[in-house]
């Protein structure tokens, strides 16, 4: 497992901390690994989920640290979203 994959675990389990999350999320981050995401929390998991975001580190880094805009950087390709889009924006409000 990665140093990106380990600190956005412990990134995302501090912002889903007392969040209502109530669906499956992946994160699969480019040549690092996948994070999931549920209602426990987040870990270092690929599994499959309602929704799978996948950035490349740089874009998922800024994301992470509130610089990148996710869904400007949807609109522009550098974030891809696969399945659930309901779930993928829920889970943005609950990231803020």
């Amino acid at each position: 497992m990665s140093d990106i994959v380990n600190e956005a675990v412990s990134a995302l389990n501090a912002k889903l901390a007392g969040a209502d999350f109530d669906g499956t999320a992946k994160f699969d981050i480019a040549g690092e690994g996948c994070v999931m995401m549920d209602s426990s929390g987040a870990r270092a998991a690929d599994e499959d989920a309602d929704v799978t975001l996948s950035a490349d580190v740089e874009t998922f880094k800024g994301i992470m640290e509130g610089d990148t805009n996710p869904t400007a950087a949807f609109m522009s390709g550098k974030l891809a979203v696969d399945g659930d889009m309901g779930m993928a924006m829920k889970l943005a409000a609950v990231l803020g």
